[in-house]
């Protein structure tokens, strides 16, 4: 016998995800930015350029609920190639005047080079993880954005069997604020 699974429509998860969100917020704050850093999949470590975007609700006057994308390009300056690595995060948090930290699970789907014990090549899928995040405001709006994400990669992949991913960027970032 052999049994198959269902798939949520993506409307079903949104309306989930947003009934989480309280409707009396004090304050929603929107950011966006780019960083830069390292991936690390498998044996290899790889320079991703990853431009991310967030919202975030302040649940009460420290509190902090966020729904974030970074999305990592592998640039195709190095060997094996170019690729992609796309996280959706829900994170909870603490905030204050300049700055927030959270933290929360992530969904990666990925498309990127990578390097196993035994062979390279090119590896694709999704990946659940955790991700964390620091954002510090220096100048007004104007800060700077440090990121940490491990997820799970590889599966019944050929180059990975299953391996930790690990992706750390730091770069500017600048908010909107809606009180």
């Amino acid at each position: 016998m052999r049994m198959t699974g269902r798939q949520i429509p993506s409307g079903t998860v949104l309306a989930l995800i947003l009934s989480v969100v309280p409707m009396q917020a004090d304050a929603s704050e929107v950011s966006a930015g780019i960083n830069f850093g390292w991936l690390q999949a498998g044996t290899t470590t790889r320079l991703a350029v990853s431009p991310h975007a967030g919202i975030s609700w302040r649940i009460k006057s420290d509190l902090l609920f966020g729904l974030r994308d970074l999305f990592s390009v592998v640039p195709p300056i190095q060997i094996g190639g170019a690729g992609v690595y796309n996280s959706t995060i829900v994170a909870l948090g603490y905030s204050w005047e300049n700055g927030d930290l959270s933290a929360g699970p992530s969904v990666a789907v990925y498309f990127m080079p990578a390097c196993g014990r035994t062979m390279c090549g090119h590896v694709a899928g999704m990946a659940a993880g955790a991700h964390a995040q620091t954002n510090a405001y220096v100048a007004g709006p104007l800060g700077v954005s440090v990121s940490a994400n491990v997820d799970w990669v590889g599966g019944r992949s050929l180059v990975l069997p299953g391996y930790v991913s690990v992706l750390v960027v730091a770069g500017p970032v600048l908010r909107w604020s809606v009180k």
